[in-house]
């Protein structure tokens, strides 16, 4: 056998544990993995670097076609190929996609402008349930629903969310649910707006535990009575994660999503660092007992897979007020760097990395064998990875359009050497290539 691409000599990293072995390359796809040494085109020396599957990112916003100046689909998957996320699954609130018009009109317009590869999620409309099904056939990789109204995208009331749930279950669609409760949030802005509060202070008493809890709760019964499957967004408190463990007890088919700010940053930053840390829901953690409560969460796999929720605004844009500022935060730079330290640090393993970061969020959404793995017959999304290698975050480095990250000022042990979507070369020492050769990858109902 000649193939294509070799990479030989590395230590191949899967959920389940790693070995030393090579892995050969043809038309894009992995045809062998093995310790049998043969002929390919081009040999890459792997001695020393553990060999993981591309990470896949299924909580992306890239404001495209929309707020480009914040992020677009170049700038933004050229950070995620350097990061070695080499599929993400994006959705844009600027400009929903809420019909099968408008994911045609998205996927023409994205031709030819992601360096990796992407699915694309539809957003959950309160009077546009009916629309659902020819999206899932169409290809959409999941339904985005907000309990609240957020970003422009309205909320769904305990009526419209049952109904939409009941209607994805009938055809087995798979949703991701924004859980902040609509009467709590509004009731608590009226007040602080009506006492003329001004100060940083206010996210925390505005985006409250409180609410998100009363959100979960209500979803999660929901998704228990009619069948959905559905995915909680950003959970930010191991509270969050027992009422969501509890529904899972009773047989309900539900999971937790995890992101970086909930691990690493505090409640009480948003005092010092204002809109920088304005998201929503806001950060929890005020301790170290606190993060680490997290960490156990996310070994143990009650929290299910790691997702950046990567919405970056430019610093221009966050200095506009606490109040007027956009929410979010960027991500793709960072999360893989992050969790490739938490390995360092002795929090996770490479194949916890591999399990919340690749291999769970592509099953979740219907994206593995394809993704998510490096066996054979799988697309050749390799990430190479330097475990002693450093990285000090620093604006300067930031690809994102945002050029800012709140981790700016951490080393980070653990660094990407190279990235490789289907054979091809992304990606190298944090530099990426611009080749736009990333393909739209239809979800479960359009496959």
């Amino acid at each position: 056998m000649n193939s294509e691409l070799a990479i030989k000599g590395g230590t191949v990293v899967s959920s389940r544990g790693r070995h030393r072995a090579h892995i050969y390359v043809s038309d894009g796809r992995i045809v062998h993995v093995g310790d049998q040494d043969e002929k390919a085109d081009q040999v890459v020396d792997a001695t020393g670097l553990s060999v993981l599957p591309g990470m896949v990112d299924t909580h992306v916003h890239l404001m495209d076609p929309g707020a480009t100046d914040r992020e677009d689909f170049p700038t933004g998957t050229a950070a995620a190929a350097a990061a070695g996320v080499t599929t993400i699954v994006e959705h844009t609130h600027a400009n929903p996609v809420r019909s099968v018009g408008d994911l045609s009109e998205k996927l023409a317009y994205l031709e030819g402008r992601s360096n990796v590869d992407f699915g694309l999620a539809a957003h959950t409309w309160p009077d546009r349930i009916d629309d659902l099904g020819a999206l899932w056939e169409a290809g959409v990789t999941f339904f985005k629903i907000f309990t609240c109204t957020t970003h422009g995208v309205p909320g769904l009331d305990a009526a419209h969310l049952e109904e939409a749930l009941a209607v994805m279950a009938s055809f087995g669609g798979v949703c991701l649910i924004h859980c902040e409760d609509e009467t709590i949030t509004a009731d608590a802005e009226a007040k602080l707006r009506e006492q003329g509060r001004k100060d940083n202070g206010i996210l925390n008493e505005w985006r409250t535990l409180e609410a998100e809890e009363v959100a979960v709760a209500v979803a999660v019964v929901l998704a228990e009575r009619t069948g959905a499957r559905a995915t909680i967004a950003h959970v930010s408190s191991p509270s969050v994660a027992d009422i969501i463990t509890d529904a899972r007890g009773r047989g309900a088919d539900l999971v937790a999503e995890a992101c970086p700010q909930y691990f690493a940053l505090r409640e009480d930053e948003v005092l010092t660092e204002g809109p920088f840390r304005k998201y929503t829901p806001p950060a929890r953690s005020r301790s170290d007992a606190d993060e680490e409560k997290m960490w156990d969460l996310l070994r143990t796999g009650v929290l299910n897979h790691v997702s950046t929720d990567h919405a970056p605004s430019t610093r221009q844009q966050k200095q506009h007020g606490i109040w007027d500022a956009p929410f979010g935060l960027p991500g793709l730079d960072t999360t893989a760097p992050f969790l490739f330290d938490a390995v360092h640090q002795g929090r996770l393993t490479l194949e916890d990395v591999v399990r919340v970061y690749s291999e769970a969020p592509a099953k979740r959404y219907g994206l593995f064998p394809r993704k998510g793995h490096l066996g054979v017959g799988a697309d050749a999304d390799l990430v190479l990875v330097d475990e002693e290698g450093s990285w000090t975050v620093s604006d300067h480095d930031v690809i994102s359009k945002a050029g800012w990250s709140p981790y700016t000022g951490r080393t980070l042990i653990g660094r990407v050497h190279t990235s490789y979507l289907r054979g091809r070369l992304i990606a190298s020492d944090r530099n990426p290539i611009d080749g736009r050769g990333g393909r739209f990858i239809p979800g479960a109902g359009g496959q």
